[in-house]
């Protein structure tokens, strides 16, 4: 009965979910691995893609493949009145104020360090402090410390519990009036935890600190509303959406973009240019610097529209299903110890198996056609404070089933059991 209830839901549209259909838009997920179907759940790592997305790819290069914003003929027109759809369409799905405020980048991490290096070298100064949490991906973590060690400013990091949570009350302690920015995610990558964004933005505010918000694990989990929260810089990637690999967004208010020298130089980022002086152009272009990815563009923006037909509100009941689910199979497996447990969780599902090794495991796994990331999850941080080498962790996106999480179960007990002995 409980696999009937994921299988068909009716959304508050009125549309019925039904995820065999959902998994037909989904041409990998008919593969077989090892001569066993393909149970994947490495989608924190990166989601598959629709069929949509792919074709909306496809058609960019077989119809009207050319570069963008200097070209006068038809094709050109139609790349740049896909590329700017793609920006609106991008605007309106994060309920962003003005599309100037929507930056193309080549993903998250090149979102972040694009704030770390233009805004953060222009306002944090010696004796300042940056503040992240402990929770961080390393993307997260880096860029700051470079800009602190050359600033001469000092990195904090907000602790977690033993459950995987923000620790507030220190949050609060640490934010001084020397902390210039506050950089923290959304989801975690390892953990699943959903983080109080609104209320730390809203205390970040009040002490005069500028906030950015990791959203690569939260875009397409949960709806995103950025005037709602209150960001001043919200970013994430488009493969982790069921869009393509090498494209991003970055949100900024814009004020504080408008203020911020360029991040890289060259192409459309240039007004114009002598030897004496270059003119930039306004935001968003200012931020752009060289080639478009305009595939990039028009797949993110054909994932959105899928997205939004299927419906955020369906896809996070679905995936919380899923994770209820093996959440509740799981802990009936005798040595294995879920690490992250907060009550309010994306549908990641990150655990350590006594006496074994997390890569031996996800090898194992292997076999059977169940795809599972192992490792640190670029959070190394986070392991060392948990006293783990890493877990192997399974991450569920709406195109799973029930039937999926219970042959990983067994896979699962079957890698344990042939590992031990």
């Amino acid at each position: 009965m409980r696999l009937t209830l994921v299988k068909l839901q009716t959304t508050l549209t009125g549309k019925i979910f039904d995820v065999d259909r959902i998994r037909d838009d989904f041409p990998i997920l008919s593969r077989k691995i090892n001569g066993k179907p393909l149970v994947y759940l490495d989608n924190a790592a990166t989601s598959q893609k629709p069929i949509s997305v792919i074709n909306a790819i496809t058609d960019y290069y077989k119809k009207y493949n050319s570069n963008i914003h200097r070209g006068v003929y038809s094709i050109s027109i139609e790349a740049n009145e896909a590329y700017e759809k793609a920006k609106e369409n991008i605007r309106a799905f994060i309920n962003a104020g003005d599309v100037r405020e929507i930056i193309f980048t080549r993903g998250t991490t090149e979102a972040i360090n694009l704030v770390a290096y233009s805004y953060g070298f222009t306002h944090v100064n010696e004796g300042d402090e940056v503040l992240i949490s402990a929770m961080e991906h390393h993307a997260n973590i880096v860029p700051w410390q470079v800009l602190c060690q050359q600033k001469n400013a000092k990195l904090k990091v907000i602790p977690v519990n033993s459950k995987g949570k923000l620790e507030m009350e220190e949050f609060k302690r640490l934010l001084t009036p020397k902390v210039k920015i506050v950089a923290v995610c959304h989801i975690s990558n390892s953990l699943g935890t959903i983080n109080p964004v609104k209320e730390v933005i809203r205390l970040a505010h009040e002490n005069g600190s500028v906030v950015l918000i990791d959203g690569a694990q939260a875009i397409h989990h949960t709806n995103v509303d950025v005037c709602d929260l209150g960001a001043d810089f919200y970013a994430f990637s488009g493969h982790k959406m069921y869009g393509p690999m090498g494209i991003g967004v970055l949100y900024g208010k814009a004020e504080l973009l408008e203020a911020m020298p360029p991040y890289q130089t060259g192409g459309d980022m240039i007004s114009s240019v002598s030897f004496e002086k270059t003119i930039y152009n306004d935001i968003p272009l200012k931020f752009e610097a060289g080639t478009p990815n305009v595939e990039g563009t028009v797949g993110i923006s054909a994932a959105i529209d899928y997205i939004n037909e299927v419906g955020l509100d369906s896809i996070h009941k679905q995936e919380s299903e899923l994770l209820d689910y093996a959440t509740e199979k799981i802990n009936q497996i005798e040595g294995v110890r879920i690490i992250g447990t907060a009550q309010n969780k994306a549908s990641v599902l990150s655990f350590v198996v006594n006496g074994l090794n997390a890569l031996d495991i996800g090898i194992m796994l292997d076999t059977y056609g169940v795809a599972v990331r192992t490792g640190q999850h670029c959070t190394e941080p986070l392991m060392d404070i948990f006293g783990i080498p890493g877990t192997v962790r399974a991450s569920f996106a709406f195109y799973n089933t029930l039937a999926e999480v219970d042959i990983f179960i067994e896979a699962l007990k079957s890698a344990i059991s042939t590992l031990k002995r």
